[in-house]
């Protein structure tokens, strides 16, 4: 089933008086969401005990959880020293977000740093395939690793590098953020046709099994020359993406996603909004 929820906790959660993630389980399930996002963006500082009293918290309530692994993974980077500390990164994240009783893990690919922009895709994707020897050997294989559309044109992570990096095996799911792909392309996506060529090709590439229940990060987001800017809110009314020709096209192409919202401080607010969206369709 498709299922909505925030990245992390809103702004209302903490004026509500809450502070732990645990108590996040009841503030999503009470709003009407299916699903919370974690985020180890600054590095996976948690002990097995939290994760599973996290765990345990969100499988009493009926709502999923996944896991953003560390900002700082850059599989492109020459260094090889480097690099294993980003495939640390992310299988450190999947051990946690096991504890957690999910199998989600979001991980951002890699920067292109000063190598021609194939070099980088190419170092990306061979190091891929060492990650997902250690995940097979690590016996995660069980897990989705959702590598993500990046949202500057500086980072790799386009949907065609998403789509080549989602081949190397099926371990990989891909995360399109819709807010990334639009601040890229300068406001590419405007209409369902937008949305419809995006999943189609995705399809086409990955096979709609793979694609069926995919990952989804969704917010409005600033953008420049450069692409992405920063993060707002559904307030917005300057820049896109808009959820509702979204919501048309995931039901028509009987797409069923995990839909994060990262909202800059509504999230769980404009997760609501979304699956209201989606319902009403």
């Amino acid at each position: 089933m498709i299922k909505f929820g925030p990245s992390g906790n809103s702004a209302s959660f903490y004026a509500a008086g809450y502070e732990h993630t645990e108590e996040a389980a009841s503030y999503v399930k009470e709003m009407g969401l299916d699903c919370f996002e974690y985020s180890f963006g600054r590095g996976v500082r948690m002990g097995a005990e939290k994760a599973r009293s996290i765990g345990r918290a969100f499988a009493q309530e009926g709502v999923e959880i996944s896991v953003h692994a560390p900002y700082f993974i850059n599989f492109a980077n020459p260094d090889d020293e480097m690099a294993a500390k980003s495939y640390g990164y992310v299988l450190d994240s999947a051990r946690m977000v096991r504890e957690m009783g999910g199998r989600r893990i979001v991980f951002h690919p890699a920067a292109q740093g000063k190598d021609a922009r194939e070099s980088a895709v190419q170092r990306t994707e061979d190091r891929l395939k060492i990650l997902r020897d250690y995940i097979y050997l690590n016996g995660l294989q069980d897990c989705m690793f959702c590598p993500e559309t990046m949202g500057k044109l500086a980072q790799i992570g386009t949907v065609e590098e998403i789509a080549r990096f989602c081949l190397v095996d099926e371990v990989f799911t891909p995360c399109v953020d819709f807010g990334h792909v639009n601040a890229r392309e300068q406001g590419s996506l405007r209409t369902e046709e937008d949305y419809r060529r995006l999943l189609e090709y995705l399809i086409e590439k990955l096979g709609f099994a793979r694609m069926q229940h995919f990952h989804v990060h969704f917010s409005k987001i600033m953008y420049g020359a450069k692409g992405e800017i920063k993060h707002l809110t559904f307030a917005d009314e300057v820049y896109g993406p808009e959820f509702a020709p979204l919501a048309r096209v995931l039901k028509e192409l009987k797409l069923e996603p995990y839909i994060v919202s990262e909202s800059d401080g509504t999230q769980a607010e404009d997760a609501l909004a979304m699956k209201r969206m989606y319902e009403a369709v």
